[in-house]
């Protein structure tokens, strides 16, 4: 899993509340079950037109929205269905922070685990930030500090925000579950030395 310690890019605002992981990536789109190939099939009930033109009213259509890292998105983002393809998709494309209010409890922790921060700050402070970065994307990047929990604008105005430490943890350190929890391995291993001959019988070795 990648790290992620600091990031700053791109920004793209998709202000939409219950953006469900069916938007995120349509069940036609999911044509693989590996990781990769899925970035072209991100948002496409929106990106394409017929004959898969994209339509350059979608955000991340814009020539100023070129190489959007950052998502700014609205209200219980990534709801629905437990479809690990969305996150996938969404890191396919390049997206390495969504910026939400609130996400589907299911999506932010596939987040976590594929190495995609995401980030819960107040609808006042995302519309903030869309203003922010609206009259020139390029130039008004946003970066994320995930050792200050901190998001900040061009200007230098700081966002704070929280994150459970295990899962920031495992985002500092590129670490899954399993390998977050063998940093352990030796306050494990003594435990387990100790319960043995504490309790021989519960051992089949």
């Amino acid at each position: 899993m990648d790290k992620f310690i600091t990031h700053t890019g791109v920004a793209a605002a998709l202000l939409r509340s219950n953006i469900d992981t069916d938007a995120i990536i349509p069940s036609r789109e999911m044509k693989t079950v590996s990781k990769t190939g899925l970035a072209g099939g991100l948002f496409a009930g929106w990106r394409y037109r017929e004959a898969r033109d994209p339509d350059p009213n979608f955000v991340l259509n814009r020539c100023e929205q070129r190489g959007s890292s950052i998502l700014l998105a609205g209200l219980n983002f990534g709801c629905g269905s437990s479809r690990e393809h969305a996150v996938w998709a969404l890191k396919e494309y390049g997206i390495r922070a969504i910026i939400a209010p609130s996400f589907g409890a299911i999506f932010a922790g596939n987040c976590v685990r594929n190495g995609l921060l995401p980030v819960v700050l107040a609808e006042a402070q995302i519309a903030a930030l869309a203003a922010s970065i609206a009259a020139d994307p390029q130039g008004r990047q946003l970066s994320v500090d995930l050792q200050r929990c901190e998001v900040t604008d061009a200007a230098g105005k700081p966002y704070p925000f929280e994150l459970a430490t295990s899962q920031r943890e495992m985002l500092l350190k590129g670490l899954d579950p399993i390998a977050l929890t063998l940093e352990s391995r030796a306050v494990i291993e003594a435990f387990q030395s100790r319960d043995r001959l504490a309790r021989p019988w519960i051992y089949l070795d």
